[in-house]
């Protein structure tokens, strides 16, 4: 029962960090915001409510190793094919800007090369679970400043491994070294080379056998000993826990468990993960702020500013426009988690001093309560747009210029913003009608790839008058913008009522409350997925429900008078006779007219197949073809398929009139 004292500090840290983040929860202040609060509030350095050290420890080294090995479960190939570029590029210059700058500023301040490349390390890395929440909640995952933020945070993911590996090395030095470097690389190598060639199929085997249970808490215990074995087995070989939990994340991604799997750890991760974040909270010492506030709050500023610009800076050489560059290093100016398992790693193997690691992560933590609250607000905030301009002119990142050019658009076209799904589908409607079309897209590889196969599509920010003015705006009979960004439609609809006042302008957004916002920025027609989407499942849930039609219509009108009115016929899927729960007593049978056949020659009519036996005549398939509109005197023929509809007693009696000409309803029908 030894153990029993340590669940104290765990139910402390629980307690409080629901109530902290539940009540900055309604002051609008993102969740791990208030759970870095509670942390620091509970840690020694607040309350002293807890105060083990090696309780914070444990739980920020169980909540490291399961976020690792949840990127890992979730790094598949097909999904990085999509965002390559972003990935490939966007992160790298990223990583490397931030590192070369850090190392430079960091020896013009006197500190040795193997810290500054530290520091440089640190500083690198952004929060992944920080920036994909905030994103996520605002439906910004799949915005042009979403994909090149996601692209930077994977290739950072990526880039946690060899700096583990390195940091240790850094505290030698000569050719020891580089022989270090070499031995941990190949180590590394070694490692993944074994557990993506062998781990795949013994994880398919043990996974295999664990289904077979049907036990799902057998296979939640198979996934998390999976990920704390391969953890332990590359700590044994002198390698992180971090690169094990991730390598086991792999592994299992490619095998038809990895959505079960990710699934049933979720909410695990999300628990541990809260916890890391209460954690790192404790971390924050208000005393080391009022001991040395200049390094703290340059430390801060070098994040949220520093770091901030070398990200915009990135995202701008990739050729994308201010706005988006400006919102994705706002996305990506913060500490990271994986910044604090470097900084503890530094101080182990003694190249940063006890103080300088706690002003760091003093620093850190404060940047990673302040981006969600900036990542709110920078949308908002165009002044970082404008002062990015003349940067902007002189990378020549807006290319709609010279691309317009090339159409010589006459008058009557239609502007389109975006080309995803429903771009595509508006574009493609368009050609088939003769009316001609442009499209402006940001993300470049979607710009190339419509290039290629001759679309009219242009890489431009539509929010900006001077790109409207290049698309010849004025001309045009219609704008429609599909983008997921709400506040940049609601710019680029204020823009270009700004250039062109009596264009009509069409927006597709995603919730019915952003409504009034667009329409005084100048939209005419808004259309809302939140309310589109929730009448279509209306109507097919009344409907598989039994609802009868006119019902149904009414409930769709009210709806539609609250919300928004359509110009489009209502209509309604038509059930199969099957799907009507009323009609489950009725059976539907079917009758092969044949030469010696009672029905050979005949009709219905003269049958008195409705009348003398109940069953009701519904369709005929004749050569192949089916007939549902049926004539009373049409004569069967051999070879007529017949179907009819009625209860057992009345199939069983018209079977036997359409065969033999007479009732006998002694004899079992067919169910």
């Amino acid at each position: 029962m030894s153990t029993i004292p340590s669940l104290g500090p765990l139910a402390l840290i629980l307690l409080v960090g629901v109530a902290v983040a539940a009540l900055l929860g309604r002051l609008r202040i993102p969740a791990a915001a208030g759970l870095l609060a509670a942390g620091a509030l509970v840690g020694p350095h607040g309350l002293g409510l807890v105060t083990r050290p090696e309780t914070i420890d444990a739980l920020a080294e169980v909540g490291v190793v399961l976020l690792l090995f949840t990127i890992g479960l979730e790094f598949s190939i097909e999904r990085l094919k999509v965002i390559a570029r972003q990935v490939i590029l966007g992160g790298s210059l990223q990583v490397g800007l931030t590192i070369a700058g850090v190392v430079l500023t960091a020896r013009a301040l006197g500190e040795p090369m193997q810290r500054a490349i530290l520091y440089g390390f640190i500083f690198a890395q952004s929060s992944t679970a920080i920036v994909l929440r905030g994103l996520a909640e605002r439906g910004e995952v799949d915005a042009p400043h979403g994909r090149i933020t996601v692209g930077a945070l994977i290739f950072q993911d990526l880039c946690v491994v060899p700096m583990v590996l390195l940091v240790p090395v850094l505290a030698g030095s000569g050719e020891g070294a580089a022989q270090g470097i070499l031995l941990a690389l190949g180590k590394a190598t070694l490692l993944v080379a074994v557990t993506v060639g062998f781990g795949r199929a013994l994880a398919r085997r043990l996974f295999s056998w664990v289904d077979a249970t049907r036990s799902r808490e057998i296979f939640l215990l198979a996934v998390v000993g999976v990920c704390i074995g391969t953890a332990w087995l590359t700590s044994l070989m002198g390698l992180s826990l971090a690169l094990g939990a991730f390598l086991a994340g792999m592994v299992l991604a490619d095998s038809d468990y990895a959505h079960r799997a990710l699934t049933d750890v979720l909410p695990l991760r999300d628990a541990l993960t809260s916890l890391f974040f209460m954690s790192l909270g404790m971390l924050f010492d208000v005393q080391v702020i009022a001991s040395r506030p200049q390094l703290v709050f340059s430390l801060l500023l070098g994040l949220l500013v520093g770091k901030g610009f070398v990200a915009t800076l990135s995202a701008l050489a990739m050729r994308f426009p201010s706005r988006v560059a400006w919102l994705a290093g706002v996305s990506l100016a913060q500490f990271s988690e994986f910044g604090f398992v470097l900084a503890k790693l530094g101080e182990g193997v003694g190249l940063l001093k006890d103080s300088d690691s706690a002003a760091l992560l003093s620093a850190g933590v404060l940047s990673m309560f302040l981006t969600p609250m900036a990542m709110r607000l920078a949308p908002r905030f165009t002044a970082g747009e404008r002062l990015l301009r003349p940067l902007e002119r002189l990378l020549r990142v807006s290319g709609v210029e010279d691309a317009v050019k090339e159409q010589s658009l006459a008058q009557g076209h239609v502007v389109i913003v975006g080309y995803g799904l429903s771009g595509k589908l508006l574009a493609r409607a368009l050609a088939a009608c003769g009316v001609r079309y442009l499209v402006l897209e940001l993300n470049a590889e979607s710009v190339r790839r419509a290039h290629a196969g001759g679309e009219p599509v242009y890489y431009g920010d539509a929010t900006s008058p001077e790109v409207l003015a290049h698309v010849r705006l004025e001309h045009a009979q219609a704008l429609v913008l599909m983008i997921n960004d709400a506040e940049a439609a609601r710019r680029t609809v204020a823009a270009a009522r700004s250039s062109a006042p009596s264009v009509p302008i069409f927006v597709r957004t995603r919730y019915l409350n952003e409504q009034a916002a667009l329409i005084k920025a100048g939209a005419d027609v808004a259309v809302f997925e939140e309310l589109e989407a929730g009448l279509e499942m209306m109507a097919r849930v009344l409907r598989r429900a039994g609802v009868p039609r006119n019902l149904i219509v009414a409930q769709l009108r009210q709806a539609r008078e609250n919300t928004q009115e359509t110009e489009r016929r209502l209509t309604l899927p038509r059930p199969r006779l099957g799907e009507l729960a009323e009609l489950t007593d009725l059976k539907i049978e079917s009758f092969l007219v044949e030469e010696k056949s009672h029905a050979n020659g005949r009709n219905a009519v003269e049958l008195r197949l409705r009348s003398r036996t109940g069953a009701l005549l519904v369709a005929l398939r004749r050569k192949g073809a089916l007939l549902n509109e049926l004539a009373p005197t049409m004569a069967f023929e051999a070879g007529d398929t017949l179907f009819l509809v009625g209860s057992g007693e009345s199939l069983r009696a018209g079977l036997d009139l359409l065969e033999r000409g007479e009732e006998r309803p002694g004899e079992p029908a067919t169910s």
